[in-house]
């Protein structure tokens, strides 16, 4: 799935002559309001594969992000495409790793994601915020040639090339801002989500009965989450 902005950033950045005759992977293809993958065809790759955890429109194979290099290899694709997935995906690091491992030396990696600030919003779950700093550090393994803040809501877009001498950064040990437990942390526990859906669910439950006003200062103070 893909918004707006996050299309005409990948139109913008990428040229034919990096996708034409090319092996092209979109994880996270399904198309749920919006998808890159018309204009991506329209420059000609060679093959175009949309994978996803669930079937449905824009996708070809069921595959999760972080069996990518099990099922596919390393060094496979000239160009892997990501948009609005990365926040979903509890384990990040390993899923960042697949990203990258799949990707060609001197392939491209177009991704797009949200940032702080943005509303929660589970297909089916929601962990994670990203910003560009973050950014910076996770791809500080790759060249990176293209990067900017969504002005249409809190996310962040990237363009990176991996080197043709890659080595992997360590992640293991890097903190996200996490939407469950509203700070940065390494990873989320069982009972952490556990307790998120508690609220989350007598949030919901509340919305349908309460006051506007009661509705906020539940949300702000208790839940501390921004609807989308």
């Amino acid at each position: 799935m893909c918004n707006q902005s996050g299309l005409q950033f990948g139109k913008s950045h990428l040229s034919q002559s990096e996708v034409k005759d090319k092996i092209v992977i979109e994880v996270g293809s399904r198309d749920v309001n919006g998808s890159i993958r018309e204009d991506i065809e329209s420059l000609n790759p060679l093959s175009y594969i949309g994978v996803d955890m669930l079937e449905g429109k824009g996708v070809d194979e069921i595959c999760d992000v972080n069996n990518l290099v099990t099922k596919y290899g390393n060094d496979k694709f000239d160009l892997v495409i990501s948009t609005e997935l990365m926040e979903h995906v509890r384990e990040w690091h390993k899923a960042i790793s697949n990203l990258k491992n799949i990707l060609k030396p001197d392939g491209i990696l177009l991704l797009t994601t949200r940032s702080k600030g943005f509303g929660y919003h589970g297909f089916p779950f929601d962990f994670w915020r990203y910003e560009i700093d973050d950014m910076k550090i996770i791809f500080s393994d790759f060249i990176i040639e293209a990067y900017e803040n969504d002005t249409s809501a809190p996310g962040v877009f990237i363009k990176a090339r991996k080197p043709t001498n890659f080595s992997e950064k360590d992640l293991t040990n890097y903190e996200l801002y996490s939407i469950i437990r509203n700070k940065r942390c390494k990873n989320i526990s069982e009972l952490s989500i556990l307790i998120f859906k508690i609220k989350w669910s007598v949030f919901m439950f509340l919305k349908q009965i309460l006051p506007v006003g009661v509705k906020t200062f539940i949300r702000v103070k208790i839940l501390r989450v921004k609807l989308n």
